[in-house]
């Protein structure tokens, strides 16, 4: 699948990373989907993803949260294959999952539990960077506001 985002880009200022991310994935929609996982949005401002990593251990798994990315690794030792299996269904290989985070969304939890990964996020806005209301006063325009340049010629004349 070709996805061009050409008028999207031409239209839009600071959305570079993301038409990147967005052509990126678009080209990497036929990869792998091991471990399988699922991505839900628990409430406005919290998001959860459960991996299902079945046959790893707590000490087989990193999280590691960077600057708008999580990386999830499993690591499994390559033993070879097991001759008394007569049929081997369930994936015992070492993975790699990437997420792209937004900004402020961070990492609150990780649990690991009867097979399932399951990491908690929230998305924390500083309050500096909320939306706020501005009044709108009414009376006399305000004084023209002189150059630094201008009063320092004015000083020196």
């Amino acid at each position: 699948m070709r996805l061009d985002l050409t008028p999207y880009r031409r239209s839009t200022i600071g959305f570079d990373r993301l038409f990147d991310m967005l052509e990126t994935n678009a080209r990497g929609a036929a990869a792998e989907n091991y471990p399988p996982f699922n991505l839900e949005r628990v409430a406005d401002d919290r998001y959860r993803i459960t991996l299902a990593v079945a046959g790893f251990g707590r000490d087989e798994i990193d999280i590691t949260a960077q600057q708008n990315l999580l990386l999830v690794t499993g690591r499994k030792e390559e033993n070879g294959a097991n001759p008394n299996f007569l049929h081997l269904g369930i994936a015992n290989r070492s993975f790699e999952r990437r997420f792209e985070l937004a900004d402020f969304v961070f990492v609150e939890d990780a649990r690991l539990n009867d097979g399932l990964l399951v990491i908690d996020l929230v998305r924390e806005v500083p309050e500096a960077m909320k939306p706020k209301t501005i009044a709108i006063r009414t009376g006399a325009p305000l004084a023209a506001v002189e150059s630094k340049a201008g009063s320092e010629e004015q000083q020196a004349a």
